[in-house]
């Protein structure tokens, strides 16, 4: 008998995997808390004996290297990508025993098209193939986008996608489940997936890259990729060069006279709170970014690569949870943190600062009207999909390098739900404008009665 547990990175939309049977297991693709691999390998008595990358990762600092040195596993990297640690290099076709009392293989399979040296690995039990673990190769419904590694390339890679979503379709059974590292909010996916499970004979039924001829699948994928986050340039590196331990013990306490010394410098103070209770009151100048959301994705993007960041958060659960999402991307340590409120924060004789929040159908009342600026901060592609009639696009990820675009007036800020919004709206109140937050759904904003169009 084998097993499969999946470990969720739900605010990165990223899987990662532990394999094995009674005695040993083997970890694929794993994040950079390492810890929480070792937990579910402890959970179920087993020696995790490899760990294995599908590819270099773009969107995540990859725990493999640390994850093997620690449990003495053999570290399985492909061949052909260029890393500066020992390792195992993996070409097409090389084989790895897991388990050998429940007879459990691992073999690798190239499926070059997310990465130039993409590789698959296929599960198999006593020689069948019983799952295949595809990285950024096939994923639910869709592929991993093509456009990670070199401009250049995206074409070609796309190409490469088509054909090897075709041979794994072809060499592996119907009923093998497809297990994907990306495609469950990640920005390394094509287009996002539907549904949390799948096989590869639902994928050869639904699945573009296996339904489509090579021509139309990538004129069709080149034209839907959307935006890259901008701290992506920088887990490449750190993944080839060898990421170094996390250390996840707390950081510094900041009381309100350093958060204030702190925003005076320049540097970025990030309250973690919802955006209601930021919106209600918060540090004038903080940065709002949910920590349920997705905290490391926007915050990475939108932060300027190694800017010292400060912390607010409501508990220190709240605050150590932010923490371990965080080092996923590369940011390793706060400069200080603070738990608490907005009372707790800010100097004596200073006050929290707010804003107000609306509805679409609060907007509706407003708009058009002078002095009233709509500013939509959604990516292009869902502004493709419908606007509202003389509204302002700037994406969130770009707002804060292009605050002077925004017209004088009163700002209703929008997104497709409010998370975007809020962190846009804070951006906007630190630069001391005048901020309304829509914190609605914007298929709420036609029922309102508010004109919508397409570019």
């Amino acid at each position: 008998m084998f097993f499969v547990d999946t470990i969720e990175m739900p605010g990165l939309g990223n899987r990662s995997y532990l394999a094995g049977g009674e005695r040993t297991a083997v970890a694929v693709d794993p994040p950079r808390d390492i810890d929480q691999v070792i937990a579910v390998a402890a959970r179920r008595g087993v020696r995790i004996s490899h760990v294995v990358e599908t590819h270099l990762h773009n969107d995540y600092v990859t725990g493999g290297l640390e994850l093997a040195r620690v449990t003495g596993a053999a570290y399985l990297v492909p061949a052909s990508a260029r890393v500066s640690f020992e390792h195992v290099p993996v070409h097409d076709g090389d084989r790895a025993e897991v388990d050998s009392g429940a007879v459990l293989t691992l073999r690798a399979l190239a499926t070059p098209g997310h990465t130039p040296h993409h590789t698959s690995y296929v599960l198999e039990e006593d020689g069948t193939a019983v799952a295949v673990f595809t990285g950024g190769s096939l994923l639910i419904g869709t592929v991993g986008r093509p456009d990670l590694v070199e401009p250049r390339l995206t074409e070609h890679l796309a190409r490469a996608q088509h054909t090897s979503a075709h041979r794994l379709a072809a060499e592996l059974p119907d009923g093998t489940a497809v297990l994907p590292t990306h495609g469950f909010g990640s920005f390394c996916s094509s287009s996002q997936a539907e549904g949390t499970a799948t096989t590869i004979g639902k994928e050869k039924a639904s699945n573009e890259a296996l339904t489509r001829d090579v021509d139309t699948f990538v004129a069709d994928l080149l034209a839907g990729l959307d935006d890259i986050p901008a701290y992506y340039a920088h887990m490449g590196p750190a993944n080839a060069a060898g990421p170094d331990p996390v250390d996840l013990t707390a950081p510094a306490v900041a009381d309100a006279e350093e958060i204030a010394a702190r925003l005076a410098e320049g540097e970025w103070v990030v309250d973690l709170r919802n955006r209601v209770a930021f919106a209600s009151g918060h540090v004038a100048g903080s940065f709002n970014f949910e920590a349920e959301g997705q905290l490391a994705t926007y915050l990475a993007w939108l932060i300027p690569w190694g800017k010292p960041v400060t912390l607010l958060a409501e508990s220190p659960e709240q605050l150590a949870d932010a923490q371990r999402e965080l080092v996923r991307v590369g940011i390793d340590r706060p400069a200080a943190v603070a738990t608490g409120g907005p009372a707790d924060w800010v100097r004596d004789g200073d006050e929290p600062v707010s804003f107000p929040r609306a509805t679409f159908a609060d907007l509706a009342g407003r708009h058009p009207a002078a002095g009233v600026v709509v500013l939509d901060v959604r990516r292009a592609s869902e502004r493709g999909g419908g606007c509202i009639e003389g509204s302002v696009h700037i994406p969130v990820h770009t707002l804060r390098r292009r605050l002077g675009e925004v017209p004088e007036g009163e700002v209703w800020v929008h997104c497709a739900g409010g998370t975007r919004a809020a962190i846009a709206a804070s951006l906007l109140d630190a630069a001391g404008r005048d901020v309304v937050a829509v914190d609605d759904s914007f298929d709420a904003a036609e029922k309102a009665g508010l004109t919508i169009r397409t570019p």
